[in-house]
């Protein structure tokens, strides 16, 4: 390993960021309105250039002293970018501001060891040091309990950063019992380079196998839910009605079908406009998801009819649950032009006890409920069991 020529590394670790800034990039271009992607991408981006400003170094100066603290510089900010974008991919909360204390240390540190009081062992331990602070936050970030399979390029990435931590606080060790500068023959010069290729590599990789899993979990979700409302489309209602099917044949329990319908929705439309149908479409659909538990079903049937299907819920206690719904929704408004929008709906359930496990049958029990309490002046509940009194 010490036959390794360190600048070389350096220029084909330097290139292989600059690489990994535009592949970033360009996959942030492809990658819709998934966030994180411009901040990798400058964060490869600042890393090669701080490992371009350290190729200028040649030996101690005044001038070089600076030379090294822009590289130092543009390090910090790269792995600080890295964390933000980690946090931003994750729709988490983040403050750049956080870490602009940290930047500044790093500046000031490398001026005083390599300008004002120069020493290359101080100056090599406070930067290590920074550094693995760094990217242990950003290993902290990624080593946490997800649902898989994004939980392999979070693991896989977080273990990355994991490496590049120990790799500085070795360095930060070596450097304590053994000062050496850049380009001196250290044993431990040669290695951590190679090691920083290949995880940066890594590093680069886990980013992009996180892009890819979260498109592919999007795309799921565009084909398994309806765009406007969040609730699952027909389709996976089906699919998700075999699989309950067969659980509840095996366990004898029972499941409820809950059918709801906007009243008079046509007229909203044809008074307000299709965009404020929108809305209440919307707002019914926060209403049912924020009543409901995880393990209930809820899709948009079709139109502004919506369905419910309940495991382990018999009529009665889907009933209970229909008039939380209705209520709930009965007194929510929607200011339109300074005119108060109220709206209601009607609900019908059934039950496999009533009917059969099967969806269709199902639905089409809680469907003539449904309409029974529109004839019925709307704004009600229904059960299918009440239908033949």
């Amino acid at each position: 390993m010490n036959t390794l020529d360190i600048r070389t590394m350096m220029v084909m670790i330097s290139i292989l960021s600059l690489l990994f800034s535009g592949l970033l990039a360009l996959a942030g271009l492809h990658a819709g309105n998934i966030r994180g992607m411009r901040q990798w991408a400058l964060a490869s981006l600042c890393i090669s250039l701080s490992l371009g400003f350290s190729l200028i170094y040649t030996q101690p100066s005044a001038s070089s002293g600076w030379v090294l603290a822009g590289g130092a510089t543009l390090m910090a900010t790269g792995m600080a970018l890295q964390l933000i974008g980690i946090k931003v991919f994750k729709e988490e909360r983040f403050n750049w501001q956080i870490w602009m204390p940290v930047i500044v240390l790093v500046i000031a540190q490398n001026l005083w060891f390599a300008v004002i009081h120069p020493d290359v062992g101080a100056r090599i331990i406070a930067n290590s040091l920074v550094f693995a602070v760094m990217n242990a936050a950003c290993a902290c970030a990624l080593l946490v309990r997800i649902e898989s399979p994004l939980r392999t390029a979070y693991w896989f990435t977080g273990a990355a950063f994991a490496v590049q931590t120990i790799v500085f606080l070795v360095r930060a060790g070596m450097a304590f019992s053994a000062p050496a500068g850049l380009y001196a023959h250290s044993p431990i010069n040669p290695v951590m380079f190679f090691a920083a290729s290949i995880t940066m590599l890594c590093l680069t990789f886990g980013f992009v196998l996180m892009l890819n899993y979260r498109l592919a979990a999007d795309l799921h979700k565009l084909a398994s839910h309806d765009m406007l409302t969040g609730a699952l489309n027909r389709r996976s209602l089906e699919r998700e009605a075999e699989r309950l099917q067969s659980i509840s044949l095996r366990n004898g329990e029972t499941v409820s079908v809950m059918m709801l319908d906007v009243d008079h929705f046509k007229l909203i439309n044809d008074r307000y406009g299709h965009p404020v149908g929108d809305v209440v479409l919307q707002r019914l659909s926060a209403v049912i998801q924020n009543a409901i538990r995880a393990c209930d079903y809820f899709a948009r049937y079709g139109g502004e009819e919506f369905c419910l299907l309940l495991p382990s819920t018999t009529e009665e206690e889907a009933f209970i649950l229909a008039e939380r719904l209705r209520t709930a929704y009965e007194a929510m408004t929607l200011d339109i032009d300074d005119n108060l929008l109220h709206s209601t709906i009607s609900i019908g359930i059934a039950d496999s006890k009533q009917v059969s496990l099967e969806l269709s049958k199902l639905v089409a029990a809680a469907d003539q409920a449904m309409y029974r309490a529109k004839q019925a002046g709307r704004n009600r509940v229904v059960k299918y069991s009440a239908l033949s009194g």
